[in-house]
């Protein structure tokens, strides 16, 4: 993934974030540029989490583990980013809201990216 495609990721994603702020009740994004903070916590937090843990315990993997894991992600990240405020059960929401937007619009994850890269 080239630096043009990496920025497009990231403001399409702060984009659905702010929509999905919009959707979900208890899950508050103050603006674009917290959303745009909060979609570079949550793909840094996810590397790191599958780094250590694999694939199978990854905000960015599928099934239940997936779907906690991205959950907390989204918790964890209100301590990071500022205007942002989340409940626990707004977390949830917000998981299950991003998981069915990625059925739609898939997109690779960055420990992906970066090892697909090293491989070619």
């Amino acid at each position: 993934m080239n630096f043009l495609g990496t920025v497009v990721r990231f403001i399409v994603s702060a984009i659905v974030l702010m929509v999905v702020g919009w959707l979900v009740p208890q899950f508050t994004v103050g603006g674009f540029w917290s959303a745009l903070m909060l979609a570079v916590v949550i793909a840094v937090l996810g590397w790191v989490i599958e780094g250590i843990f694999g694939k199978k315990v990854t905000p960015f993997g599928r099934g239940i583990v997936g779907f906690l894991a991205s959950a907390l992600v989204i918790w964890l990240a209100q301590f990071v980013v500022g205007n942002l405020h989340v409940t626990v059960i707004g977390a949830l929401l917000a998981a299950l809201v991003i998981g069915i937007i990625d059925l739609f619009i898939p997109v690779a994850t960055p420990y992906e990216a970066v090892h697909h890269r090293n491989r070619d």
